[in-house]
């Protein structure tokens, strides 16, 4: 019988097979290969030599600088690159800042379509977010989304509707 402790709830766990195994070290499959693993040493952050700007790289305004290296494939433009560098002139713990770079995620998905569609390509909203596979592993779900997506949709032309009439 365990002893009694508030963290552990105390019953009888000597019927329970194989209860305990792996306590001992030496009776873990894993053990001998059981280590921390050595920390990776490179060189230090001031020998390492900058990656050079060729395109505008935002960084926080609580940090004295951008890091050595950073991501180029995916350059800020257009409206939401506009928004996304108004939000990295704000602090961090200013909501602005969020709401802006959420802002921006959701212009930028506008332009990619308008992008696709100036180019030619007709984008296939229905497989490209998913709606294929919520079909078939959450229809459920899917069906619910549609019926809210009608309801606020009717909604609002009813109110439209409502307000040209007066």
């Amino acid at each position: 019988m365990l002893p009694a402790n508030p963290v552990h709830n105390a019953r009888d766990v000597s019927d329970v097979l194989g209860w305990g195994a792996d306590l001992d070290p030496k009776d873990r499959p894993g053990y001998p290969r059981e280590r921390t693993p050595p920390r990776v040493q490179g060189p230090p952050l001031d020998e390492l030599v900058p990656q050079p700007r060729r395109i505008v790289v935002h960084h926080s305004v609580e940090r004295p600088g951008i890091t050595p290296i950073f991501g180029t494939s995916a350059p800020p433009t257009g409206i939401s690159g506009a928004l996304r560098h108004a939000a990295f002139q704000l602090s961090e713990n200013d909501v602005r800042h969020w709401l802006l770079l959420m802002f921006a995620d959701r212009i930028n998905v506008v332009e990619g379509i308008a992008g696709d569609l100036s180019t030619g390509h007709i984008p296939n909203i229905f497989a490209e977010m998913g709606w294929a596979a919520e079909w078939k592993y959450n229809r459920p779900r899917f069906l619910m989304k549609i019926a809210v997506a009608g309801a606020v949709v009717g909604v609002a032309y009813l109110f439209r509707r409502r307000s040209r009439h007066r």
